[in-house]
């Protein structure tokens, strides 16, 4: 979660092309995540998105080949270490705006994943998401960025 004036949060999403080097956008990708791990800014990943991208990239039909489940978690234990990091978790009064965007954005599917990610967002104040993934843009209260081409 990166605060900027008027408490403005960002929530990063571009995990995984910063991590695999095949990946397109990867060096954007890669640059951007550094800029968060090593600025003064707090910056959160939602604990959803941790799980996602362990999924994804040990996945052997999506990489071939796929990153070794170690080096996926020194990955994460990368991005745990920097001092500015939040992880978002659900918490008591997370089901009210979660409700609201399952509602509101007529979701189903998998877009149900992704109305738990902004829920989480915005219960604990984050007001801009980093996202590539342009789905997010269905969910009011919450300012969608693609740092891959911002």
């Amino acid at each position: 979660m990166r605060v900027e004036a008027g408490d403005r949060r960002r929530h990063e999403h571009p995990r995984l092309r910063a991590q695999r080097e095949d990946a397109p956008f990867h060096e954007a990708a890669y640059l951007r995540i550094q800029e968060l791990a090593d600025g003064r800014s707090a910056w959160a990943i939602p604990w959803p998105c941790v799980h996602e991208f362990l999924a994804v990239v040990t996945h052997a039909r999506i990489f071939a080949p796929p990153t070794p489940i170690a080096a996926a978690v020194d990955q994460v234990e990368a991005w745990l270490e920097s001092p500015t990091r939040a992880l978002l978790a659900e918490a008591d009064g997370y089901w009210s705006p979660y409700r609201e965007l399952l509602e509101v954005g007529r979701v189903s599917g998998p877009q149900i994943h992704d109305a738990r990610i902004a829920a989480l967002c915005r219960h604990h104040g984050i007001a801009q998401l980093w996202s590539a993934d342009r789905d997010f843009g269905r969910f009011p209260g919450l300012v969608v960025v693609n740092p891959l081409v911002a």
